[in-house]
């Protein structure tokens, strides 16, 4: 009974989806000097000066041993190019003018997964609801491994912990397409999980995910299963705020949930709430998610 009651608290992690794809390109060297070179029509780089000064636009032109490098404000800057620490291409977007980074964590809504994948080489670690610590790791560009154990278990003798493989099946520029698992194991008196298909069809700022899953909870005595559908959305509104909704349904009930991601280079923090559906009682307990990614430049 423990299995059943631990799976259904823990469906909305519908599998881990992998990680934020890398947010710099890597920058060309050639005897610890930058190479320097006028980057394709809308390209946008990232200029940092070996005094740590940083800013975001496009180098404009090369002469002489001189950089002029403008802004995406449309400032100018000219530097000897002694004085550039490295020049790297930045994947986010601009955006009247500002440049915003991308979302480290687009593998992930709240608890279920996008399409989206993990690079090789590169992963994230996160804690869910500050008791349930996880980590995803790129194998290759397609395939990603993870799992993750609560932190706080009751007092059984047997400590549960989740694995969750991902395989990206489709990529097809805004849309992607992805299998994988979320299954928990090590549970006294039984097992069980999702298996789960995903399709997630827009930009990183702005998409929606659909997800169809098969449930299963097994102890000593029986099986039993279920279909699981999950209906999620994101939207980014500014540089470091993205506005998301995660939403489920199944046999006799369901989960709704709405919020906030605060953006950062490389950590994200999910604040929200989540409300059952089908419960006879309405109320709503808080989403507080935290993730941060590893790996890439």
């Amino acid at each position: 009974m423990k299995a059943r009651v631990l799976v259904a608290w823990l469906l909305v992690l519908l599998g881990s989806g992998p990680s934020s794809a890398s947010s710099t390109a890597g920058t060309a060297r050639a005897d610890s000097t930058v190479t320097l070179v006028v980057p394709l029509p809308g390209e946008v780089q990232e200029l940092v000066l070996r005094d740590g000064t940083r800013a975001a636009g496009r180098i404009e032109r090369v002469e002489g041993g001189r950089v002029l490098f403008r802004t995406t404000a449309g400032a100018e800057i000219a530097v000897e190019a002694s004085q550039i620490a490295a020049i790297r291409s930045l994947t986010g977007e601009l955006v009247d003018g500002e440049y915003r980074r991308p979302d480290p964590n687009p593998t992930r809504l709240f608890f279920g997964p996008t399409a989206r994948s993990v690079p090789a080489g590169t992963g994230y670690l996160g804690v869910f609801e500050i008791l349930l610590p996880f980590v995803q790791v790129g194998l290759t560009d397609r395939i990603s491994l993870g799992g993750g154990t609560p932190l706080i278990f009751g007092e059984e003798t047997a400590h549960p912990f989740w694995l969750t493989p991902k395989v990206q099946v489709l990529h097809t520029g805004h849309t992607q397409a992805a299998v994988g698992a979320f299954w928990l194991a090590n549970v006294e008196d039984g097992t069980g999980g999702v298996v789960y298909g995903v399709v997630t069809r827009g930009r990183v700022d702005a998409a929606i995910t659909v997800a169809a899953g098969y449930a299963l909870a097994s102890d000593m005595d029986d099986v039993e299963g279920g279909a699981v559908l999950m209906l999620g959305g994101e939207r980014r509104v500014s540089r470091g705020l993205k506005l998301i909704t995660e939403n489920y349904l199944w046999n006799g009930g369901g989960l709704a949930s709405a919020g906030i991601r605060l953006l950062g280079e490389r950590l994200s923090a999910d604040l929200g709430l989540v409300a059952p559906l089908g419960a006879g009682v309405v109320f709503a307990f808080p989403v507080v998610n935290f993730v941060w990614r590893f790996g890439g430049d």
